[in-house]
């Protein structure tokens, strides 16, 4: 899905989450410091979302894995995440919701 570069603090959604419901999180680790936009990196396969299970209330990591980013732009190996892509991640799909890190930039590569 084009879109444009996200970073630390996108908010993301697990649908379905760990116990059915929708989990809600948040980007909180990018390992890649190669490229960034005002200051913080962008978001590549790899980095770490901290989600929070909607029926319990607990928190768990989830790594955003290499399938569903951009094909067209990689950073150290790793494909750029954007906003409104859909990744299989877990036991759902993982969509990346905002704000962009780079709204004046759009990857229009496919997933």
């Amino acid at each position: 899905m084009p879109g444009s570069p996200v970073s630390i603090g996108c908010a993301v959604m697990l649908s379905p989450g760990a116990a059915g419901a929708p989990d809600s999180g948040v980007i909180v680790a990018v390992m890649q410091t190669a490229l960034t936009a005002g200051g913080l990196p962008l978001a590549t396969a790899g980095s770490l979302c901290q989600m929070v299970n909607s029926v319990s209330g607990v928190p768990y990591p989830l790594p955003i894995p290499a399938s569903g980013v951009s094909t067209g732009v990689a950073v150290s190996g790793q494909g750029l995440v954007r906003m409104g892509d859909k990744i299989p991640a877990g036991s759902g799909i993982l969509t990346v919701l905002g704000p962009p890190a780079a709204p004046w930039v759009t990857d229009k590569n496919a997933p």
